[in-house]
């Protein structure tokens, strides 16, 4: 069976085919490249850097809140179950704190902010004053432009009306909504208990509060479901006609993430039972007229995204898709990464480690990277390919000053294969991600990684699909 939908091509033989562990390419290097040498003295160097030798880009701001009521089961996320609320009121105080010392390092210039993104964790598990406090401490050391996209992930089981009211008296535009599945059965096995009618609620309280754009987020392969659970729960998630849908393939990788061994092996869908879940996913989306942006996401033709995407304009970072490329990232809470000029770094991953490093006013990174000219080359194709499905070879070549057939002749040597095989195509300007290419993707990305030409150990990484 090969469905056609518009921009995309379902070949079940062909992704079986090609298939393989890697990453999602959220940063290149990836996050797991990023080495201990590259520590706060490094971050920061080039925090003070940001304005030399040219108009400073404007910032994205991401703030990782990690406290949630309850645990999901699924959960990768770096999460700390709690319901003492003494705990983030802690660490608001130290999120006060790194944003004034991160600031501080900052030479000149507005710092003004395009982007904003509160994650977690539940970033709704915070009070209403706490959620106010936070802001206020934003606003005190930066400028959020107006009409900037300031967007916030929330757990619908623990939100009311007026606290998306709040939401939208503080400034926060764009909502992102999560669900996974509907199905009952789905629910009780990852242990995420949710109603329709609540997550119905928030969706239509936040458009009530001006919010630009409702997302909503889905994950396909997790224990007990089957097509038909899935479908019916696709059915109920277009009638409520989100801007988008993220639909992720769901990593099973209980020996990484403690909560997965909670999952049952037997309940897990088959590999056959997942490509056709996909399958059903991809065509019950395209039919209700949303856009195929990459990977995992969906929108609505006249959404940013999908304006972005048929302007050359799309970008990828550690919140998935985006409009802003041009932004600086500066990132807040523990395990959180930003990216500065050529140069990532990350926080430490314990609410200890994060108190103490702030406590004697270090920066609390714990290893980053700066990339060196063939990181950022690299970097450059991969974005292309994972964003617009095409690579200019001559932009490459006169961008980076190489020639571009003798420097990645390994590189076109392997994507043969997947030349022949129909995902790819090459030619003298161009590299092309052809329709039934496109949601393999990450894999045609990773024709053009170093590190993992070096390193074939892939077990870390979920499947491409």
């Amino acid at each position: 069976m090969r469905s056609v939908t518009g921009n995309l091509v379902f070949d079940p033989q062909i992704i079986r085919r090609f298939d393989v562990n890697g990453p999602r390419y959220t940063s290149y290097p990836t996050a797991d490249r990023f080495v201990e040498a590259f520590g706060a003295d490094a971050s920061r160097l080039w925090l003070g850097k940001r304005n030399i030798g040219a108009i400073s880009r404007q910032l994205s701001l991401y703030f990782h809140i990690p406290f949630c009521n309850t645990i999901c089961y699924y959960c990768a996320c770096n999460k700390i179950i709690t319901k003492d609320h003494g705990r983030s009121a802690k660490y608001l105080k130290y999120l006060a704190r790194e944003l004034a010392l991160q600031s501080s390092y900052l030479e000149g210039g507005d710092q003004e902010v395009a982007q904003l993104h509160w994650g977690g964790g539940t970033p709704t598990f915070l009070s209403h004053d706490e959620m106010r406090q936070l802001m206020a401490a934003t606003r005190k050391h930066f400028t959020l432009v107006e009409g900037g996209e300031s967007s916030i992930e929330v757990d619908p089981r623990k939100v009311d009306q007026a606290t998306v009211a709040l939401l939208g008296e503080l400034g926060f535009n764009r909502m992102s909504v999560g669900v996974q599945d509907f199905d009952a059965e789905v629910q009780t096995a990852v242990n995420r208990l949710q109603s329709e009618e609540e997550t119905r609620a928030v969706i239509d309280a936040a458009r009530g509060s001006g919010f630009k754009s409702v997302s909503v987020d889905l994950i396909y392969g997790l224990p007990r479901q089957t097509v038909a659970g899935f479908g019916r729960t696709l059915e109920r998630v277009i009638d409520a006609s989100p801007d988008r849908v993220s639909i992720y393939n769901y990593a099973h990788l209980p020996s990484l993430f403690k909560p997965q061994r909670r999952i049952l092996e037997a309940d897990m869908p088959s590999a056959d039972t997942r490509l056709q879940i996909l399958a059903l996913a991809i065509q019950q989306m395209t039919a209700a007229g949303y856009v195929f942006i990459g990977m995992d996401h969906f929108a609505k033709p006249d959404d940013e995204l999908a304006i972005a995407q048929r302007q050359g304009r799309l970008h990828r970072n550690f919140q998935g898709y985006s409009t802003h490329s041009d932004c600086d990232l500066l990132a807040f809470g523990i395990s959180a990464i930003s990216k500065v000029g050529p140069t990532y770094c990350q926080n430490v991953k314990t609410l200890d480690e994060y108190y103490d490093l702030l406590d004697n006013g270090t920066l609390p990174v714990c290893r980053g990277i700066e990339l060196n000219a063939d990181d950022l080359l690299r970097r450059s194709i991969i974005q292309s390919l994972m964003c617009h499905f095409e690579l200019s070879i001559e932009s490459i070549e006169i961008a980076h000053l190489i020639d571009f057939r003798k420097y990645f002749a390994t590189e076109l040597d392997e994507l043969r294969e997947m030349v022949d095989a129909g995902l790819v195509r090459v030619d003298d300007r161009w590299i092309t991600v052809l329709p039934r290419g496109r949601l393999l993707v990450r894999a045609i990305a990773m024709v053009f990684d170093r590190y993992l030409r070096a390193d074939r150990q892939r077990t870390r990484y979920s499947k491409v699909i």
